[in-house]
């Protein structure tokens, strides 16, 4: 299989990774490593040229190198989409960038954004589901999606960790953070939904993580009590894409029947998610899912591209 992976992140050595500060005390050993992976553009490229994958699709989280009030300037958003074209242009082929944009911060963000795409030449956008009480469906987060559906580039919506729900599941283990973060990203996806975002901005596309399958599921069998016109499957189909960062075969047989085998992405959640290469974790999962040959090709890599609107 020819695997791009949509979901990767990278912190540039310059920068501090102050997300380590607010983990729980079980968690920051893995916090610690992690801060020896961000920064490796080394480890980054290490499965592209071993041959396990065709590309990745990189992002710099903001949140990451946050300060205390979980705030990071403007000028550092554009500090970090700087670097980030610069990766992608030294890896070219096989770095494709999605820019970090503040989708809360109005007018400002979106002209980022547009900097974003014709400037620096980026692919998309990574935009945070969540900030405070405000969903992504926010008037302030308006703007931005404006921008990304005028050019036609996705919008990649990652989870957060709410504050509340985090505190209260946060003595269960990485699950109990996980289920936390999965929960504000359904949560987004629903607001978009019901919102009618996708009404006003047809040409908006947006991809949530794998957490969010309950978000998807909710959404495509209560269609009827919602907001949205009957044929609310057909607008998922439209405008949303999922990854597969569980690697497991009935969630990825799930989203496939939810949202059709195009909507679905190869994506690892690199390197949160361990050093094994996502082809392994892929292809078990996939065959366990049942899906034919060209299915697996599909979600390995093909979907991203066309996502991406890059050349197979």
């Amino acid at each position: 299989m020819r695997i791009v992976d949509f979901h990767n992140h990278h912190i540039p050595a310059r920068y501090e990774l102050t997300a380590m500060r607010t983990q729980p005390a079980s968690q920051r050993a893995r916090w610690e490593a992690l801060s020896r992976k961000l920064p490796d553009e080394n480890l980054l490229m290490c499965d592209v040229r071993d041959g396990h994958l065709a590309g990745r699709v990189v992002n710099i989280p903001a949140n990451l190198i946050a300060n205390e009030d979980g705030h990071v300037p403007h000028d550092t958003i554009m500090a970090i989409n700087d670097d980030l074209a610069e990766l992608v242009a030294r890896n070219s082929g096989s770095i494709h960038g999605l820019a970090s944009v503040d989708a809360y911060d109005g007018d400002r963000a979106a002209r980022e954004a547009e900097r974003a795409i014709e400037t620096l030449g980026l692919r998309g956008f990574f935009v945070d589901c969540a900030r405070g009480d405000l969903l992504i469906d926010a008037p302030q987060a308006r703007p931005t999606l404006e921008v990304a559906a005028k050019h036609g580039v996705p919008v990649f919506v990652h989870p957060v960790a709410p504050p509340a729900l985090t505190r209260q599941m946060e003595s269960y283990g990485v699950i109990g953070t996980l289920f936390a973060r999965g929960t504000v990203n359904s949560a987004a996806l629903i607001a978009l939904l019901e919102g009618g975002v996708f009404s006003k901005l047809p040409g908006l596309r947006v991809v949530v993580t794998a957490h969010a399958i309950g978000g998807v599921a909710m959404a495509a069998s209560l269609s009827g009590q919602s907001r949205l016109p009957s044929g609310s499957a057909e607008v998922l189909r439209k405008h949303v894409f999922i990854d597969t960062t569980l690697f497991h075969p009935a969630a990825i047989r799930a989203t496939v029947e939810l949202l059709g085998v195009g909507n679905v992405l190869a994506g690892s959640d690199w390197p949160i998610t361990g050093d094994e290469p996502i082809g392994i974790k892929l292809k078990g999962a996939m065959d366990g899912a049942g899906l034919t040959v060209d299915e697996q090709n599909a979600i390995a890599g093909g979907n991203c591209l066309r996502l991406l609107k890059i050349a197979a």
